[in-house]
């Protein structure tokens, strides 16, 4: 695979909850000058769409959780809202994917709901402005959705999430759209330290487990694409929408795990073998995080998952466009 190829697979995520952080033209202008040409941000900030257009940059935007409500019930809203954050850009931005929420689960989440209906009156709009075969719309799921993932053939959704899961797949069949899954081998592995080995999860055991995988990572995407299968979603490709590793704050957050972790990441997309279960099926996969996010909610170890610092220093040294 040329480098050229490869660096279409790697993007990167670029959240902004925190109070420390560089303007958005600067980050846009560090985006590109690490020749990253993915970049998806978790809700429609003007002046990261204005910092963006112009560029080679595809863009995945994010409708927040909290906006899914409106934008479900109520057409001109979903109508407003692909005028405002879309159409406004459109001719000067390479949207490739909204997602229509993040990690919403079921079981506990009333958003759940809303999603599809959102997701439909979204579609509704684009088409109005025939964006809707340029333009995607999916939603970033998350592996707690599997009642099932290992062995990875046979990976399900659980019981409480199928009615959930279903019709969304179905629109993404009807649509051609793929499926947005945050992949974190870390937190199966911390979930599971005596099962399953810290190699195994940074993509440097060479193997040494019954079904045959070299790394949770693909373990864990092909457990996805398997519960996919059961709900009639086959022929749906899947996004890694997330995927990281902490430097600091929790069990094996060490900025060498991290840096292990995130070059062999790219390492293994840039390949473009895919997963055993589809091989030769380039991974297109988003690295969270850009920076450090020191206002994000929850335990310490959700702030330390950037790869640059917030004064635009690099955490790590990485090569994001090619195989080292």
């Amino acid at each position: 695979m040329s480098c050229n190829a490869a660096a279409q697979s790697i993007g990167v995520c670029y959240g902004q909850v925190a109070n420390n952080l560089p303007p958005a033209q600067k980050v846009i202008d560090m985006i590109q000058q690490n020749i990253i040409e993915k970049v998806r941000i978790f809700n429609p900030d003007q002046a990261t769409l204005n910092a963006i257009r112009g560029s080679n940059i595809s863009l995945v935007i994010g409708v927040p959780n909290e906006d899914i409500q409106s934008i479900a019930n109520d057409a001109a809203s979903a109508n407003n809202w692909v005028q405002n954050n879309i159409l406004k850009y459109s001719k000067d931005v390479n949207f490739k994917y909204i997602a229509v929420g993040n990690e919403i689960n079921p079981s506990y989440d009333p958003t759940s709901k809303f999603v599809l209906p959102a997701m439909q009156n979204i579609y509704t709009a684009l088409a109005s402005a025939n964006l809707q075969i340029q333009i995607k719309i999916s939603t970033a799921i998350h592996m707690p959705l599997l009642g099932i993932s290992y062995p990875p053939s046979a990976g399900a959704f659980s019981l409480s999430t199928i009615p959930y899961i279903t019709p969304i797949v179905q629109f993404l069949v009807k649509t051609g759209a793929p499926l947005l899954a945050n992949v974190y081998p870390y937190y199966s592995y911390i979930g599971d330290p005596k099962n399953i080995p810290l190699d195994y999860a940074l993509f440097k055991q060479q193997g040494n487990n019954e079904v045959g995988y070299q790394n949770l990572f693909d373990a864990q995407l092909d457990s996805v694409y398997a519960a996919l299968e059961k709900v009639g979603g086959s022929d749906v490709k899947i996004v890694v929408s997330e995927s990281g590793w902490p430097s600091a704050g929790g069990y094996s957050a060490t900025t060498e795990n991290a840096l292990t972790y995130y070059t062999n990441l790219i390492n293994h997309v840039n390949t473009g073998n895919g997963t055993p279960m589809r091989p030769s099926q380039a991974i297109e996969t988003y690295l969270f995080a850009m920076f450090d996010e020191n206002q994000k909610p929850g335990a310490e170890i959700e702030h330390h998952f950037g790869l640059f610092n917030p004064d635009t220093s690099p955490k790590y040294i990485l090569s994001f466009n090619k195989i080292k």
